[in-house]
């Protein structure tokens, strides 16, 4: 069978999903380098098709305003890293420059950022997530394009489901490269984090059921499209049971979100009332809150979801580390000291070495909340810049914002109550989702 030239280049750009999925979510210097590289050069190959420059440019006049304030933003990101004469300095970031002057050596040049090194590798990853808003945009242009990308991510929570499971119950302990090093004794898949993971298969839980959910409606009722539902239905058991066995709460609280959000949207809202689509949701929500809950322990049903529980815990004489609480509040008190310019994306880790220098016990190489985080490396001349372009790309249109209410309370949640954000996987899982909604108007 032959496949087309669109097909052709949609695989391509899944393909470099699922490079961001195995290898960590992207999250390391290295890789969001990579990742820069191959989403550049695609995107370049796909401008010489003239159908994919015209959607291109389609979509530069129909966001000018936007593109102009995420430019600016990208902009301000470089002038953090640009190094300034001290003097300069000394107006920008009062706190970076007296750290320099409590230095041994003389400095003449600075930049703003803490780690420039850090800052570099994110300026790439913002770029990263700009060429694919272009890319969804050129690609992606109908309903089927929109299926297949949910239809892929569905697949994807599969296997990442599956892996994370096989290695929680201890089945193998060596799967290629990935070796089993999880002191949460937690289901985490590629994932060196338990919660990145669960969230991810958030979205790649939303993928599937926004596919049954069309799927069911739009297509005539044959073998395959048949058997393609089955498959998928089969997917979620897998992808759900993955997000319990991560005992990620704030995992496990969006899950049951989900669920609750599309069975009331069914229930009240939707024009066609789909009785199938319905009765698989309740099947989703008994099947985690009452099989998966009593299999692991009917006294941790409740406990799953009380995502604040270890945020506010206090460290002890036996665990004398600093909890979540107190990081969050380290980092709202030095935010103050870099209150308008920030200290530089990706410099949280230089800041606590900075700033407990002595103390080689403590460690934390980011903050438990995504807010407090950009705050402080963005500084609110840059927050400001980064929320001009979101907001603007919602442009506050009731359809819109009925269709990404879901993902505004994940993107609220996930800011206050996490890190997840600060992931290239999670912040491309949103970017996909929010262009994918954003063309059902």
């Amino acid at each position: 069978m032959q496949i087309s030239k669109n097909k052709k280049h949609q695989y391509f750009f899944l393909l470099i999903i699922v490079i961001y999925n195995i290898f960590n979510g992207g999250n390391s210097n290295f890789f969001i380098q990579i990742n820069f590289i191959l989403l550049a050069i695609f995107y370049l190959y796909c401008l010489k098709d003239k159908n994919y420059k015209a959607h291109c440019y389609f979509f530069y006049e129909k966001n000018k305003t936007v593109i102009f304030f995420y430019l600016i933003f990208i902009f301000y990101l470089i002038f953090q890293i640009i190094p300034l004469p001290l003097e300069i300095l000394k107006i920008f970031s009062p706190k970076k420059y007296f750290y320099l002057k409590n230095l041994s050596h003389d400095i003449n040049f600075s930049p703003i950022t803490l780690s420039p090194v850090n800052s570099y590798f994110q300026i790439l990853n913002y770029l990263s997530i700009f060429l694919v808003v272009l890319i969804l945009k050129m690609i992606f242009f109908t309903f089927k394009h929109q299926q297949r990308i949910y239809l892929f991510l569905s697949i994807s929570g599969f296997f990442t489901a599956l892996l994370g499971i096989i290695v929680y119950f201890k089945a193998i302990s060596n799967i290629f490269f990935y070796n089993e090093i999880n002191i949460y004794d937690a289901a985490s898949g590629f994932f060196v984090n338990r919660t990145v993971f669960a969230v991810y298969l958030i979205f790649c839980l939303l993928a599937s059921v926004e596919f049954l959910k069309n799927h069911d409606t739009s297509y005539s009722k044959n073998t395959n499209n048949y058997f393609l539902s089955i498959y998928v239905r089969l997917f979620i058991i897998f992808i759900s049971i993955g997000i319990v066995t991560s005992f990620s709460r704030i995992g496990n609280f969006l899950l049951v979100t989900t669920i609750i959000f599309y069975l009331i949207n069914n229930l009240y809202f939707d024009k066609i009332k789909n009785i199938n689509f319905r009765y698989l949701l309740v099947a989703i929500l008994l099947f985690d809150i009452f099989i998966l809950g009593l299999y692991f322990g009917s006294e941790k049903i409740l406990d799953r979801f009380l995502f604040l529980k270890e945020e506010f815990s206090i460290s002890t004489l036996e665990n004398p580390g600093l909890s979540r609480l107190e990081i969050i509040k380290f980092s709202i008190k030095e935010n103050n000291n870099f209150i308008f310019f920030g200290y530089g994306s990706g410099s949280f880790e230089t800041l606590f070495n900075i700033e407990y220098l002595n103390n080689s016990r403590l460690f934390a190489n980011h903050v438990h909340s995504s807010l407090v985080e950009l705050i402080g490396e963005l500084g609110l001349f840059g927050l400001i810049l980064l929320l001009i372009s979101v907001l603007k790309v919602l442009n506050f249109k009731k359809k819109i914002i009925s269709n990404n209410i879901l993902l505004l309370f994940f993107l609220f949640t996930l800011l206050l109550f996490d890190f997840s954000l600060h992931i290239p996987i999670i912040q491309i899982m949103f970017t996909i989702f929010f262009i994918l909604y954003t063309k059902k108007n």
